[in-house]
């Protein structure tokens, strides 16, 4: 009989523990993964630029512009307005370049938009685009 009523016990203990254990954002995936494009257009070029496809992770609230493959560029005054995010970018290196960036969120799955940078004697836009394709766990 003893047994039993430590079986019961021990029972509603752990149901106790289940039902009084909170949901743990540890437990979600840190980032969001996304697969981007982005296609370079030169002024005065005869021929388009090939897209570049990656796939990115990112936090899951935005505090910089999707990550870019020239690490010499570094991108400041980030900042996000209703569906729209603008920034301003500085390239430095062999080509030093300057420039504005923009990207218009579809809802939370998908986004579009440009860099547009200048150098000496050029200029050239960046056309982006990506979409939501699942989670990720080292947001960069």
């Amino acid at each position: 009989m003893i047994m039993s009523w430590i079986g019961r016990v021990a029972a509603v203990a752990s149901l106790g523990f289940l039902v009084f254990t909170p949901i743990s954002l540890a437990d979600e995936p840190a980032g969001v993964l996304w697969e981007t494009t982005s296609q370079t257009v030169m002024e005065g070029m005869p021929m388009q630029m090939p897209v570049q496809k990656m796939r990115i992770c990112s936090p899951r609230v935005w505090t910089r512009p999707p990550a870019g493959g020239d690490q010499s560029c570094k991108t400041s005054n980030f900042r996000v307005v209703g569906p729209k995010a603008s920034w301003t970018v500085e390239c430095t290196g062999e080509m030093q370049m300057s420039g504005v960036g923009e990207m218009t969120f579809s809802g939370t799955d998908s986004y579009s938009g440009f860099v547009k940078l200048t150098a000496e004697m050029m200029s050239m836009t960046v056309n982006l685009s990506g979409r939501k394709i699942g989670a990720c766990d080292n947001p960069q």
